[in-house]
């Protein structure tokens, strides 16, 4: 059987798919990539499906070794690629030799990477999805030293085509429309603020630091379900977006909805980054 070993997974590392889209009412968040553009067009390099499974790995660090030769391709956050300590390349579908070492390095711009291998990743389905869901910790464990995971058949090296990674804007800006408690804040602040990435945030949520959004109304609000991307407000005012591992319900008010073309940037804010949400 084909393999690939982790001999250090960096600062955290997670094999992850497109999730389990329509279990909600059941208690099963979505979880997924949080950059689905970067992980599909990683497939995509190295002729997989591109639903396939890939590593989504936060900050670099990874180190992977295989027994057999492998065609893996790194998108996403523009960090640099070595093969036993030889520049590779990034964006493109690189050939790695048997017994050989991939490494991720820190990177310049953005924040999480991903990393397909041709043949795609074969650990076990739990709920249909291959996906590690952090908050509920359904699907496999974050990668770990020592780990194997296991491959399916190879394609070979396919693909010879380089992408630039996206570089971050100054001010990123969201674009949201109303949610469902529209009328609970007062929305003069958040839209006309710029707001700091906190260093909490997490594939649970985009947490934001800056101007206190104002509740207009402060009775008791029955917890409801939540969607991805929605901008939840606790009681410290401080919005919060609702990435993929988010809670299925909440009892805070959500007055606005990040549209989904623009959460895969969330993916790849660090902390300290600017951000504006934008009311359409």
């Amino acid at each position: 059987m084909r393999q690939v070993r982790v001999l250090d997974p960096g600062v955290l590392t997670t094999v992850q798919d497109d999730g389990r889209p329509g279990l909600a009412h059941l208690g099963v968040p979505r979880s997924g990539w949080l950059d689905p553009r970067a992980a599909r067009l990683a497939n995509r390099l190295v002729g997989n499906d591109e639903a396939e499974a890939v590593l989504e790995n936060l900050f670099g660090g990874l180190v992977l070794t295989c027994g057999s030769a492998l065609t893996v391709a790194v998108t996403g956050a523009a960090c640099p690629v070595t093969v036993d300590g030889s520049g590779a390349g990034f964006g493109c579908a690189v050939s790695v030799p048997a017994g050989s070492r991939l490494r991720l390095g820190t990177p310049a711009s953005g924040l999480r990477a991903y990393v397909a291998v041709g043949g795609g990743l074969r650990v076990p389905e739990v709920l249909g999805s291959r996906s590690t869901d952090t908050l509920s910790g359904i699907g496999p464990a974050p990668l770990a030293e020592g780990d194997l995971l296991a491959l399916g058949p190879s394609y070979g090296v396919v693909g010879g085509v380089e992408v630039w990674p996206d570089v971050p804007d100054e001010v990123t800006v969201l674009r949201c429309r109303p949610g469902p408690r529209l009328d609970w804040c007062d929305l003069r602040g958040l839209v006309d603020a710029t707001y700091e990435v906190a260093p909490d945030s997490d594939r649970v949520g985009l947490r934001l630091r800056g101007t206190a959004v104002e509740r207009v109304r402060t009775d008791e609000l029955p917890s409801e379900g939540m969607v991805l991307g929605s901008v939840q407000v606790p009681p410290d005012g401080q919005p919060v977006v609702f990435l993929r591992d988010h809670p299925v319900t909440g009892g805070y008010p959500v007055p606005c909805v990040v549209e989904p073309e623009d959460l895969a940037r969330c993916a790849q804010l660090r902390p300290g980054d600017s951000v504006r949400l934008v009311l359409r």
